[in-house]
């Protein structure tokens, strides 16, 4: 047989000056790759329940979760094995046939929500832009009128999909990309005359965060939800929740809109809905069903037997197990002895949050502490400048947290005593 290879001049092994083998983290620009990242000078490649390791031997404690993924630890049994035996029955098949797995999966998600229907997809921003497709064309198509703004909130983040990012209410986000779609208008959050003169007869739908995790972990007010709800209500509005960080259990309720008493007539769900595996969904109310009718939308990658596999043992996990309630009592816990540890200490602004998504936010940017936890072994994230984050997994132990304490509490301390000496 003749060498094909040699013949198209095609490339089998990576090119070693383009790989980062044996570089020990210090050069992880690989040329390849779009940078669209400011990667830290780290690879992880292993990780296990709270604790993660790099290429070099170095271990870990987890206290981000991949941004709110791994919301029952890394590599959690319950969900590997579901895995691993779906590997050995079927990877993929298209949205023209039935998919068990995925029947079972939204089966479950509905008798466990407010919701009726469910849309798969592969990730948050799709979930989301989904749910601003429902409600334009239930508007259009369902009801005959001609509605299609979105209303949204400063600091809110939704996504990096066109639609997405221009529902978003950060500016850094946009920057480079107009012109953006029209039909979308940012208000302040909590301010009620701001929301009520931005509604008009053209507005469809309010979409919002209950925790606006990227922007700075601001937890809603409630009664400014029930206002919003109300409002709603009064000009036969959709009130769209979107849930892609506060669900699954992270704030101590399955889905944070059960902390209000409200509900929501779409509600988006991605990052710990599959435990690392990319799954997104978008779940709707009953009367919601003939705007998404066959060949309205869809997704190739939406939903495969894989993905509703993970999903399935992670939502049957979280619910044996009354993981979201494990959340509520260790995120109490963890909120206390942060308040505890840091009361005092001139640097710590604010200590935030709901469940297991909590904001330490500090006088100055904090992105050299965050290199700083990674140097001691701790890994957290920021949210905007002067925000550390913290999204620890659910089932993170009481040792686990005061080991992450004692780290984080010693940065602080050592960060005030040098203000002060500055």
């Amino acid at each position: 047989m003749a060498d094909n290879t040699q013949q198209t001049g095609l490339v089998t092994e990576v090119p070693q000056e383009r790989g980062v083998q044996g570089d020990g983290g210090a050069n992880r620009a690989a040329q390849s790759l779009f940078p669209t990242y400011a990667r830290y000078p780290i690879a992880l490649v292993k990780g296990e329940g709270s604790w993660l390791w790099d290429d070099q031997g170095n271990k870990y404690l987890d206290l981000m979760c991949g941004l709110a993924v791994t919301n029952l630890g890394h590599s959690p049994k319950a969900v590997r094995d579901q895995l691993v035996a779906q590997l050995d029955e079927l990877w993929h098949v298209s949205n023209l046939f039935h998919i068990p797995n995925q029947e079972r999966l939204a089966a479950l998600l509905t008798a466990n929500s407010c919701a009726n229907h469910v849309f798969f997809c592969n990730s948050g921003a799709e979930a989301n832009e989904a749910a601003i497709k429902l409600a334009r064309r239930y508007n259009k198509k369902v009801l005959g009128r001609d509605r299609y703004e979105m209303i949204t909130f400063e600091r809110s983040f939704h996504g990096r999909t066109l639609a997405t990012l221009t529902a978003t209410g950060q500016e850094k986000v946009k920057e480079g990309f107009d012109p953006l779609p029209q039909g979308f208008l940012t208000v302040p959050m909590g301010d009620l005359d701001a929301l009520k003169s931005a509604v008009s007869d053209k507005t469809a739908a309010i979409m919002l965060e209950l925790v606006q995790a990227e922007g700075g972990v601001h937890p809603i007010d409630s009664g400014f939800l029930q206002q919003v709800r109300a409002l709603c209500d009064e000009h036969d509005l959709l009130l769209i929740i979107d849930e892609i960080q506060t669900g699954m259990g992270r704030t101590g309720k399955l889905f944070a809109y059960e902390h209000y008493g409200i509900e929501p007539d779409i509600f988006t769900l991605a990052k710990g809905l599959g435990s690392g595996f990319p799954i997104g969904a978008m779940l709707g109310k009953a009367k919601l069903k003939e705007a998404f009718s066959a060949g309205s939308h869809g997704s190739t990658f939406g939903g495969t037997p894989l993905a509703t596999r993970a999903a399935l043992a992670t939502l049957e996990t979280m619910l044996t197990e009354s993981v979201p309630q494990q959340a509520a009592e260790t995120g109490a816990y963890l909120m206390k002895r942060l308040d505890e540890e840091l009361a005092g200490n001139p640097f710590v602004k604010q200590v935030r949050g709901q469940g297991l998504m909590i904001g330490i936010e500090c006088a100055k940017p904090v992105g050299e502490l965050v290199e700083e936890g990674q140097r001691q072994g701790v890994l957290f994230v920021t949210a905007g400048p002067n925000v550390i984050r913290l999204l620890p997994n659910l089932l993170l132990t009481r040792e686990e947290a005061e080991q992450g304490i004692a780290v984080l509490s010693g940065i602080l301390a050592k960060k005030a005593a040098e203000a002060v000496q500055s």
